[in-house]
């Protein structure tokens, strides 16, 4: 009978156990995130001005409108972006719509599977429904669905450029990193890992490529020099809503002046200090290097810059994805608790204690970026004052447990000095 193959004939393996039990949450989650909160919407809605600008390009009216006196959602990328994005305003906005939210959503499991083979995992591995299931978990890919965010297709891009960086196929990991720069800049600080790599082909096609679209563009928009003028002075300005940064934070709380520039100096010394350590002893170690440092970049930029939202926390998968590796950064409960500040996507709004439960709402992403960078600064130096301790530090600052024992079968055996005839004997 077809349900006897539902009862194992032999024990299952604990990873047998994982897939049967996860597989099916994952596959559901997925499918209810994109055909039932993204179609459904909630909140807010970011697709309807990229359509809006989308149209306008396409029948040549002007594109960069927006009046930044209202927090509504704004068009915000350059006449590169408008120029790849265009072709959504094909058809109507609601078809175009649920497309857009089918694309990001692949684009998302596309990531997830590269970030697998990175890590040397295969779809059969059980940490494969764990990360499908965990990211479509997550407040993070929920709301780049629901508000129908282009985000998916930047985690593609990064996973693109950290696969393609670390098989040195230097040309095609600018131009992935160079697609993403054509819409919006989140990935700039990944350019950190080229310099240090001494990948320079990377530079070519990272700037070559939203050079080249924006050489396109320009005389298709008929007012480009618009968003020069009006819509780059508001995105070099820090806000004070839905901007999960230090300094968006700070200005919603009316913290002063400051305690914020403090606040955000002494991270960027933590930030530095760990990213010193990384390349210093740590470089040779390709997937740890990149992942660790592209999630101490990234992070860095959300919380210290000037303008963080929620729903970048996507970006940083690749670090979290590091628990798998001995030497990991967040094999530890306080990092895991930094990820339920920035990832989960639970509320904590009250209606019985209100203004504790907005703070708490609030403030849980700046605390969630800020402890991640204070728990990777904290477990780098503390390798490193032991290493140091140890007398080490040449080998590296691994915990001294993951080091490979010496080889000592080629070591020259001390001389043995012959023995004295003399020896022993009692004399009289």
């Amino acid at each position: 009978m077809f349900l006897s193959s539902l009862e194992p004939r032999t024990a299952r393996t604990t990873a047998e156990v994982v897939k049967c039990v996860v597989w099916p949450l994952a596959v559901l989650t997925v499918l209810h995130r994109v055909v039932v909160k993204a179609v459904n919407r909630f909140r807010t809605d970011d697709f309807t001005p990229v359509y809006n600008a989308a149209l306008a390009f396409l029948n040549r009216r002007p594109v960069y409108t927006a009046n930044f006196d209202w927090v509504d959602p704004h068009y915000l990328y350059p006449p590169s972006g408008t120029l790849l994005i265009s072709p959504i305003a094909a058809i109507d906005p609601e078809r175009s719509r649920w497309l857009f939210i089918g694309a990001n959503a692949i684009a998302i499991l596309i990531a997830l599977y590269l970030l697998l083979r990175m890590f040397g995992r295969r779809l059969d591995s059980p940490v494969a429904p764990v990360l499908v299931f965990a990211a479509f978990a997550s407040e993070t890919v929920t709301n780049t669905l629901v508000f129908t965010n282009i985000n998916g297709l930047v985690l593609l891009g990064e996973m693109a450029f950290l696969t393609l960086l670390l098989k040195r196929r230097d040309l095609w990991a600018g131009a992935a990193l160079g697609l993403t720069f054509a819409v919006k800049p989140v990935l700039a600080p990944l350019l950190f890992l080229p310099l240090v790599r001494r990948q320079w082909k990377v530079f070519l096609t990272a700037a070559g490529v939203p050079i080249a679209l924006t050489v396109i563009a320009w005389p298709l928009s008929v007012d480009a020099w618009q968003f020069v003028e009006h819509t780059v002075p508001y995105l070099l300005e820090a806000r004070d809503y839905f901007n999960s940064a230090i300094v968006g934070n700070g200005m919603y709380y009316g913290l002063p002046g400051w305690l914020v520039l403090g606040l955000r100096l002494v991270l960027a010394v933590m930030v530095l200090v760990s990213l010193w350590l990384l390349y210093r002893y740590c470089r040779d170690d390709e997937v740890f290097f990149v992942c660790t440092s592209t999630g101490v970049l990234l992070c860095a930029s959300f919380l210290l810059g000037s303008l963080g939202q929620m729903y970048y926390s996507m970006m940083l998968f690749p670090l979290f994805m590091t628990v798998l590796l001995p030497n990991s950064t967040v094999r530890n409960w306080p990092a895991w608790l930094a990820a339920y500040g920035f990832l989960s996507y639970d509320s904590w709004l009250s209606g019985r204690w209100v203004e504790a439960g907005r703070a708490a709402e609030y403030m849980r992403t700046t605390f969630g970026w800020s402890l991640l960078l204070v728990v990777v600064f904290a477990v780098l130096v503390d390798r490193y004052f032991a290493a140091r301790r140890e007398n080490r530090l040449a080998d590296g600052i691994e915990p001294f447990h993951l080091l490979p024992p010496k080889d000592t079968s080629t070591a020259v055996p001390a001389t043995v000095a012959p023995a004295d005839p003399e020896a022993g004997r009692v004399h009289r």
